[in-house]
């Protein structure tokens, strides 16, 4: 089941559209062979629990782990041939494209598509910027985030078409049976963009948890979810060369900072932890952030 949780709760976003992520999930259903579970019941009259939900048809499998994140091992993705990890990599970027099978500005996607008559991408940073504004409405502000955004309009990419895109688009929220996905979950960042959206976000969710093992002095996974490679899987499979993914890897960066910064502030007001003197190291991968808008993490 899923349910948003109330303003008491002090959420990471300020919005949960219940009826949104289940018209997505429904719709990649339809349309296509991603395996998204089944949704059984929803329920947008909040007198019943206090906020909408829905129930989905419940799935068996297992996920690479976030705690301790899978990269520091102890784990089946870890412990896994290289053949078997490819094989998670390759089937992982296999449900991408056909997520993104379905067109940004089908009619079917209007409850998804982010408001706006700018460009899909432009709508999808500008809202991410409101998103920023909200967790900093009490003043405490983080200057490299704000500088990843001056980042992002002096290199602006090159837009490719809108397609439906999934948002938290990561292994950690796929479940896997012999190695390949069997259920696609949390779709509560859910909106239409170009594909590189979802690529560059899959990416870089893998090299913060690459980056967090090898701080610690451990080897990690440095052969899996490769740019490169990924790139050249997701235009076999698809027909479309990524394009700029540098940019959309810096960008997937910068958004999950501002998520991050959210949590550390949650941390604090529930007393769990203490704010840093600099705001920007409350996110982890500061320092990767800091090497992107430097130019030389990917050197």
């Amino acid at each position: 089941a899923r349910i948003p949780p109330s303003s008491a709760d002090y959420p990471v976003f300020p919005r949960y559209d219940m009826a949104g992520q289940v018209a997505a999930m429904r719709l990649v259903t339809e349309r296509t062979s991603a395996p998204v579970p089944e949704i059984l019941w929803f329920e947008d009259d909040p007198s019943h629990l206090g906020a909408p939900f829905f129930v989905m048809r419940r799935i068996d499998g297992v996920v690479p782990p976030d705690v301790l994140p899978y990269s520091m091992g102890g784990n089946w993705l870890f412990d896994a041939t290289a053949e078997q990890q490819q094989l998670v990599q390759d089937s992982s970027i296999a449900v991408l494209t056909q997520i993104h099978s379905i067109a940004g500005d089908d009619s079917a996607t209007n409850p998804i598509r982010l408001s706006g008559d700018a460009s899909a991408l432009r709508r999808h940073v500008d809202d991410q910027y409101a998103y920023y504004q909200w967790v900093t409405a009490d003043g405490i502000r983080a200057p490299m985030i704000e500088e990843g955004f001056a980042y992002l309009e002096q290199h602006w990419p090159t837009e490719t078409d809108e397609v439906l895109s999934w948002g938290d688009s990561r292994i950690g929220n796929m479940l896997y049976a012999d190695f390949r996905p069997v259920a696609v979950l949390d779709w509560e960042m859910v909106a239409t963009g170009p594909r590189e959206l979802d690529l560059g976000w899959m990416i870089f969710l893998h090299y913060f948890f690459q980056d967090l093992a090898t701080g610690y002095g451990m080897p990690g996974l440095p052969n899996f979810m490769r740019e490169a490679e990924v790139s050249a899987t997701y235009a076999q499979l698809s027909g479309h060369t990524p394009v700029d993914l540098r940019w959309y890897i810096t960008y997937a960066a910068l958004r999950h900072a501002i998520i991050m910064f959210r949590i550390t502030r949650r941390s604090v007001r529930f007393g769990e932890s203490q704010m840093p003197a600099n705001p920007d190291e409350a996110f982890v991968h500061h320092p990767t952030l800091r090497a992107m808008l430097d130019g030389v993490y990917f050197e």
